[in-house]
């Protein structure tokens, strides 16, 4: 899956993964990171979710990440925020008050770039990658994350054969194999959200599973 897909998408609005409210796990769970406030959290192929303004609103900072520049672009035109720009050849930066969305490849992105992240919220960075895409993405981002910090993670996960991703199912069991050998895992929740995901039991569906994962990188 190379940039170009995301593009696409993103050109024609195929966007459902995007979400007009704040996710309700993120909201329920946040406070079990522990984090200070002023705390940086990293929120990688952010797209132009609005999570990232409920962050800001409980005092964090936040440092998106979203390869695509019509998302960076839209996401604080739709905020009523006006961005400071730094552009460089592979990438730009913008900027406004407490967040910073950087637009580049997160695959390609040098992290010492990026200023230190205390944690790191993935609603929908994970789920987004084919399989032979999560070790990359794994191995970009755990050295992203300083030794104690936490990590939020939510998956989904469902028959494969049923529908093609994205979203790509992926399980608890993955998620220890990916982050296991550096982090202490912890399911959160896990529960049933066929019920309330309409687009998918119209693609086939026929179950898939909600999943929170905290993450604590071993110090």
């Amino acid at each position: 899956m190379d940039p170009e897909f995301w593009h696409e998408r993103w050109t024609r609005g195929e966007i459902g993964f995007h979400q007009q409210d704040f996710n309700a796990h993120m909201q329920k769970f946040m406070a079990s990171l522990g984090l200070a406030s002023g705390a940086n959290v990293l929120v990688p192929l952010c797209g132009k979710t609005r999570d990232m303004l409920w962050l800001v609103a409980q005092g964090f900072r936040v440092t998106g990440i979203e390869i695509n520049p019509r998302a960076v672009v839209d996401f604080f035109a739709e905020s009523g925020l006006v961005a400071e720009v730094e552009s460089c050849t592979d990438s730009s930066r913008y900027r406004s008050g407490d967040i910073e969305i950087w637009r580049a490849d997160f695959l390609r992105l040098d992290p010492s770039r990026l200023p230190q992240a205390d944690a790191v919220y993935d609603r929908a960075a994970l789920v987004a990658l084919p399989p032979k895409m999560r070790k990359a993405y794994a191995s970009q981002l755990k050295p992203m994350i300083p030794p104690g910090a936490p990590m939020l993670l939510l998956t989904l996960d469902y028959p494969g054969a049923e529908m093609q991703g994205p979203p790509f199912p992926v399980s608890s069991d993955e998620v220890c194999e990916l982050f296991g050998d550096e982090f202490e895992v912890e399911q959160l929740l896990s529960e049933n959200c066929l019920e309330r995901e309409h687009r998918f039991r119209e693609k086939g569906v026929t179950r898939m599973t909600e999943s929170v994962h905290l993450l604590r990188k071993n110090s």
